[in-house]
């Protein structure tokens, strides 16, 4: 799955991207947060429990970005990009193949209110099939 969106990045711990979910304990969030005048490109996974990654990206803000998540048979492979440009390798994380899951975009606005994400694609495709 594919999720493109545009924000205006101004507000601490604004987010936006893709969220996975098989149940409340099963889970991954992958995308943009806004944190201390930063973007940060990274990817929540939680089994049972969870833990974070993160990378700055601050020469993406005001372009449109891209997150894309592929369900393999034991995990889900995260990249992203910023506008058309190359896919960068976010995350490769271990997730049930046999589990019933859903998708789709997500965003949050957790210390304010009138956050404005303008999504532009959301699309299902193949899982890709490389790793790199």
């Amino acid at each position: 799955m594919d999720v493109t969106f545009r924000a205006p990045w101004d507000g601490q711990f604004d987010q936006a991207g893709v969220f996975v979910r098989i149940d409340d304990e099963h889970w991954i969030k992958a995308g943009i947060e806004y944190a201390d005048e930063h973007l940060g490109l990274g990817a929540v996974v939680t089994d049972i429990r969870s833990d974070w990654s993160v990378g700055y990206v601050d020469d993406w803000h005001g372009r449109e970005i891209t997150v894309r998540v592929s369900r393999w048979p034991d995990a889900v492979i995260v990249r992203a990009r910023a506008d058309d440009g190359d896919w960068r390798l976010v995350r490769v994380a271990p997730f049930d193949g046999d589990a019933a899951a859903s998708a789709g975009p997500f965003l949050a606005g957790p210390t304010r209110s009138g956050l404005v994400v303008r999504f532009t694609r959301w699309t299902r495709s193949a899982a890709d099939a490389a790793l790199h």
